[in-house]
């Protein structure tokens, strides 16, 4: 058997997209002959995959999953928010979330080399590419774990358009626990408490609100206290603890969590599709273009 060098899964990588392990596998299926493993490739859908990498997925879905003292939340992407409601795709991210709690990984690269009866999970991955028709990526995720003391707190919103996972310790109670995260997907605080921000993000603050408070022609002897008391507002603005309760605003989710004998722990929260670079588009200019060209 021809020896599989790394030079040639790297040839391979770039003629057809597909991942690293994939490519391996293709050139051990047929003997390390370039082509036939190109073909291999497509038979198999995944080249067929390779092709949509360069579209931008920024639709699809966050989920949750739990199992007694582990949990993890996720984002898988797709290009469309249509086919983030397929069934198919709904099974995949299914699959994604069993799989991730099942395995101690702690990259998505290391989660994408986990084996599922026996295949990869990029290789699940671009399988369910080749059959949905749209590019779908597992963009990230969390795993998280308790103790028996404690309760995870799961809430999905729009369906998975926002996901948020908390962790409350010295308290047992699911609802509560998830009431909290309730008030984390839709408030998105930064932080648990003010002990938690950074000294960088108070310090640019100051200088943004000093700059302010300067051109609003207020004279020096009073900005320093105006500075301290937009500074106060603007700490429990973004500290979940702070905040007022979603549920009940004439009490802070520090007060709700304290009332139930709990302490608010971690959270994480997904919104899906944020941070990426959309691609804009014109329908009206495409379908123009489209008329002018027939």
């Amino acid at each position: 058997m021809a020896a599989i060098t790394a030079q040639l899964v790297k040839e391979l990588r770039e003629k057809t997209g597909a991942g690293m392990m994939d490519c391996k596998k293709a050139l051990n299926e047929v003997d390390g002959d370039i082509e036939k493993a190109i073909d291999y490739l497509r038979e198999n859908g995944i080249a067929k995959a390779a092709k949509k990498g360069d579209r931008v997925a920024a639709e699809g879905l966050a989920a949750i999953k739990i199992d007694g003292n582990k949990a993890v939340i996720v984002e898988v992407n797709s290009e469309t928010d249509f086919v983030a409601k397929n069934d198919k795709f709904l099974a995949l991210v299914d699959t994604i979330a069993t799989t991730l709690l099942t395995n101690d990984v702690a990259t998505v690269e290391e989660a994408l080399a986990l084996t599922i009866n026996g295949e990869t999970l990029d290789f699940v991955i671009n399988q369910a590419i080749a059959t949905i028709g749209e590019k779908i990526t597992l963009r990230r995720f969390s795993v998280i774990e308790k103790t028996d003391a404690d309760a995870f707190g799961g809430y999905l919103h729009m369906g998975g358009r926002i996901a948020a996972l908390t962790v409350l310790t010295g308290t047992t109670s699911e609802e509560v626990a998830k009431d909290v995260a309730m008030h984390v997907a839709a408030l998105n605080p930064q932080f648990i408490s003010e002990e938690q921000i950074d000294a960088d993000i108070i310090e640019r603050e100051r200088k943004v609100l000093t700059e302010q408070a300067l051109n609003e022609g207020k004279p020096a002897n009073i900005v320093e206290k105006m500075i301290e008391g937009r500074l106060r507002k603007f700490k429990k603005d973004i500290c979940a603890v702070d905040q007022a309760f979603v549920k009940n605003p004439d009490q802070t989710v520090g007060q709700y969590v304290s009332a139930a004998g709990g302490t608010f722990a971690t959270f994480v929260r997904y919104e899906v599709g944020e941070g990426i670079e959309k691609a804009e588009v014109d329908f009206a200019a495409e379908v123009a273009s489209q008329v002018a060209a027939h």
